[in-house]
């Protein structure tokens, strides 16, 4: 335990919970579920910028990447070295108490940090231009167990929805490299569009890669490591999140919307824009589907949905520039 817990505000988070990463404000705060109100905000220890959050499966710990760069315009000139770039680290939160429990320094930059699905290790990547890697942690000793070496201005990476395999996206590349999660081996390279910035995993199976440049999605077949479609937006993409009765949720952040997309005899078609605030970005949904979260980066704010018939709950105030967001039942 480091000194620093010491001075932290210690929560009791005993009820269904959102965090939400506020990236200018440079803290998480936390939302009831039951009022969609704001429980509280957690202090993350003098760091800048937290980008994208995510939670082990026994819903016990957080995992927040500090980039100490503001990425809420957009990835496409991100990048660099990152060796003149101080304060880089991955922070380990415990969700109960909002304790920071581990922080792992970095000389280069994480877009992201998420564990495995059972729990044991924690994936993160370091971003560079000329050769970025993916680096895997034990969660039981924090010890480095394996470096695995992809393409160019690593962002997030993520795992599929079996979790056998894991995806790095390179923006700078326009590549995305699929790694076998038991063997730690790179199994493929995939061409995508330019700048991609996330291959999210859909509840299909497939995964959904956000293209900023392009403004389009390319979604992969896990099983073949080969892009099956492409989806035209005519917008940057924000995110991407399949709800789970099939629709893909695309956030929007030029108009500061989401919209609804359904497949049509193989085409995805827009079934419904929703508007959210802007800048939006990260989309969430409840365990029981009837809700979704969006980041508005630009309101500061989360916005509630109804699925059911696209109509605005509400929005919730949090800190500035909330960029990304993970729910605890």
């Amino acid at each position: 335990m480091d000194d620093h817990q010491n001075h932290q505000s210690v929560l009791n988070v005993d009820f269904p919970a959102a965090f939400v990463a506020n990236g200018s404000s440079n803290d998480i705060s936390v939302i009831n579920l039951n009022t969609n109100k704001e429980h509280a905000k957690i202090t993350l220890n003098g760091a800048t910028y937290p980008h994208h959050i995510y939670i082990n499966s026994d819903k016990s710990k957080l995992a927040v990447a500090i980039t100490s760069s503001d990425l809420s315009a957009g990835h496409g000139d991100h990048g660099g070295h990152g060796s003149s770039v101080v304060g880089l680290k991955v922070q380990i939160l415990n969700t109960k108490t909002g304790v920071i429990e581990k922080e792992i320094a970095l000389n280069k930059m994480p877009h992201n940090a998420i564990f495995s699905p059972n729990g044991t290790e924690l994936w993160f990547g370091q971003l560079d231009t000329t050769q970025s890697n993916v680096l895997v942690y034990n969660t039981s000793d924090w010890s480095l167990k394996n470096t695995i070496a992809v393409g160019k201005g690593l962002s997030e990476v993520t795992f599929s929805k079996s979790g056998s395999m894991v995806f790095a996206t390179n923006t700078k590349d326009g590549t995305v490299s699929m790694i076998d999660a038991a063997s730690k081996t790179l199994q493929k390279t995939i061409e995508v569009g330019l700048d991609p910035v996330g291959a999210w995993p859909g509840t299909d199976g497939n995964m959904y890669v956000d293209n900023e440049k392009s403004q389009t999605i390319s979604v992969i077949e896990v099983s073949t490591g080969t892009v099956i479609n492409t989806i035209p937006l005519g917008y940057k993409p924000g995110y991407v999140a399949q709800h789970q009765n099939g629709e893909l949720w695309v956030s929007d952040a030029t108009n500061g919307k989401a919209l609804v997309y359904e497949l049509s005899s193989g085409t995805w078609v827009e079934k419904q824009k929703i508007v959210t605030g802007a800048d939006a970005h990260a989309i969430a949904f409840s365990v029981d589907g009837t809700k979704a979260y969006i980041t508005n980066q630009g309101a500061g704010n989360v916005s509630v949905i109804s699925t059911s018939n696209y109509s605005k709950i509400g929005d919730i105030v949090v800190g500035a520039k909330p960029n990304g967001i993970v729910l605890k039942p």
